[in-house]
């Protein structure tokens, strides 16, 4: 199944509706909207839209997420998978019956956030929507959390090359072992860190060798940890 297919069966299954009754009301054939929801004929987000409207749901989404981007973020084929569990199993795994409404608008409600990538400059590039867990990512606000792109492969050694993009977590702590966003004369760059004694710290890149200089923790500024690296294939 295509995943909008998946939305629109879901709602359709939870709303005890048959593929003919909601075509009627689309104005599309039932044809047409059984092979939307098997995933063999594509269907755009705007008619998607329009359909489960018809259905009776509610325009609760917001202007900035597309029905791909709800999709993509709730599991729908777990979901669907359930709606088609015979009546008597069903209530026997989940015996507390659901609240009428949609699911998928339910798991929306503040779980969605844009998040900004920036350059090493700190400009703004663009985002990418990640989920949030009660207004937080990572265990931080979700508001201050922010993509740093990889201007270079001087950390390649480390698994980060150029243009992949790095989640961070502010913070002015240092962690031993950690990868860390530092704010230096050339700009916001990404060091290995290693705790010295004596106040020190190791900054380490790793392109096609190892390099590495020691500076007094006084002196180093800390942006924040890097948690999660997604590259390009």
């Amino acid at each position: 199944m295509s995943r909008l297919g998946d939305l629109l069966h879901l709602e359709r299954t939870r709303r005890k509706m048959s593929a003919k009754a909601v075509a009627k009301l689309a104005g599309v054939s039932e044809k047409y909207l059984l092979e939307v929801e098997q995933g063999t004929r594509i269907i755009q987000d705007d008619q998607a839209r329009r359909i489960l409207s018809k259905m009776g749901m509610e325009q609760q989404t917001d202007a900035m997420f597309t029905l791909e981007d709800i999709a993509v973020t709730v599991d729908l084929q777990s979901a669907v998978t359930k709606e088609r569990l015979p009546k008597q199993r069903k209530e026997a795994e989940d015996p507390k019956p659901r609240a009428e409404g949609s699911i998928w608008l339910d798991a929306l409600k503040g779980v969605l956030q844009h998040v900004p990538i920036y350059n090493a400059v700190m400009k703004e590039t663009g985002s990418r929507l990640l989920p949030v867990n009660q207004g937080k990512i990572e265990g931080v606000s979700a508001e201050k959390v922010f993509y740093f792109m990889a201007p270079d492969n001087r950390m390649r050694g480390y698994r980060v090359h150029q243009g992949d993009l790095v989640l961070i977590v502010p913070t002015q702590s240092v962690e031993d072992g950690k990868i860390m966003l530092l704010d230096t004369e050339f700009g916001k760059q990404l060091y290995m860190i290693k705790v010295l004694p004596r106040y020190q710290l190791l900054l380490q890149r790793f392109d096609s060798q190892s390099e590495s200089e020691v500076a007094a923790m006084a002196d180093v500024r800390i942006i924040g940890k890097a948690v999660r690296l997604e590259a390009e294939l």
